[in-house]
């Protein structure tokens, strides 16, 4: 049987082509590494493009905390804010029935005042007459007495806010400041029958 020496000199300049690209690989110059076209390049771009992919993903997660951390400390403003306003209507509420009861207190006043001219005219009429003038006086004293209960009453409720009591309701004079007003009233309509009596 011949001995095929063409393909064992083929087969033998194969393996020392393949040896001879091994070395030549291996000794290549970093800036034939670094070559477009080269495997090399390929392997440094493929890190570069994941320490890129990192470094982004590293500044979306940033951004997205810090926008997160934005949003908690708007939502945190608002409801400051919200609750002063709250606090401020509830304070002007106040400060409004403040000054009706000053009001109611101060007609009570000078209703007492102006029956006082009629009291000379009175304490000569007929006894019905003194006792209307009299009764019609308790009715403006206790129209007084009420407004002054209702304004404490009210001025407690607004010191209770300022301390932190935070609730939705306006502070409210209760009975005092509902009766104070018919008290007033009903105390004139008394002197004024007194007035017709005598």
């Amino acid at each position: 049987m011949p001995v095929p020496w063409l393909r064992i000199l083929d087969m033998v300049l194969g393996v020392t082509n393949l040896a001879q690209m091994r070395t030549r690989q291996g000794a290549e110059p970093e800036a034939d590494k670094l070559a477009v076209g080269s495997r090399s390049l390929g392997t440094l771009e493929t890190r570069l493009a994941s320490v890129m992919v990192a470094a982004v993903k590293e500044a979306f997660d940033r951004d997205s905390r810090r926008l997160e951390l934005e949003r908690e400390q708007v939502e945190a403003e608002r409801a400051r804010a919200e609750r002063a306003l709250r606090l401020e209507l509830r304070r002007q509420a106040g400060e409004r029935e403040l000054g009706r009861l000053r009001l109611l207190a101060g007609v009570a006043v000078v209703g007492w005042l102006g029956t006082l001219f009629f009291a000379g005219r009175l304490s000569a009429g007929p006894a019905a007459a003194r006792v209307a003038m009299g009764a019609g006086w308790a009715l403006l004293l206790a129209a007084l007495a009420a407004a002054f209960a209702a304004q404490s009453r009210v001025g407690s409720a607004l010191d209770r806010t300022d301390d932190g009591d935070a609730r939705r309701d306006p502070p409210e004079s209760g009975l005092g400041g509902a009766l104070a007003p018919w008290l007033i009233v009903a105390g004139l309509a008394v002197i004024g029958m007194a007035v017709l009596i005598a």
